[in-house]
């Protein structure tokens, strides 16, 4: 015959704490591959670097606070998160070298593709997308 016990006490854990193993594994692992990406970007023309810093900082925030608290700390990236985290916006300045860098390697890329235009219609469709994208993002007076 069964004999029910009394229940296991329930801890209530924090709220990263308190993530299924798996979705913080996951997170970290998003947050190293975005890291990989914005190193590549650094030496490879038109791969962007801040964004994947950005979102590598948006998941060790979620999943890490030790990650988290590292990028923050960070030499060269370190500045760039605490930037967006305080301000959630780009000075003008930042954002026409963005989009101007933009124009300039989708136009790059339309001219080496000319002979695929269709190829060559989709990069610059992925390229207003991205202005707009970075158009659309606050101002910082």
């Amino acid at each position: 015959m069964w004999r029910m016990t009394s229940p296991r006490p329930v801890l209530t854990p924090s709220p990263v704490t308190g993530m299924a193993r798996l979705q913080r594994g996951l997170l970290v692992l998003a947050g190293v591959a975005s890291l990989v990406l914005a190193a590549l970007g650094v030496v490879l023309p038109g791969l962007p670097t801040t964004p994947f810093v950005l979102l590598a900082a948006a998941c060790f925030a979620k999943a890490s606070p030790r990650l988290h608290a590292w990028l923050l700390r960070h030499r060269w990236m370190g500045p760039m998160v605490r930037d967006w985290e305080a301000s959630h916006s780009l000075p003008l300045k930042a954002k026409c070298l963005a989009i101007g860098m933009m124009s300039l390697m989708v136009s790059a890329s339309a001219w080496h593709l000319s002979a695929r235009p269709w190829l060559a219609a989709a990069v610059v469709g992925c390229g207003l997308l991205g202005g707009w994208v970075v158009w659309r993002i606050p101002t910082r007076r």
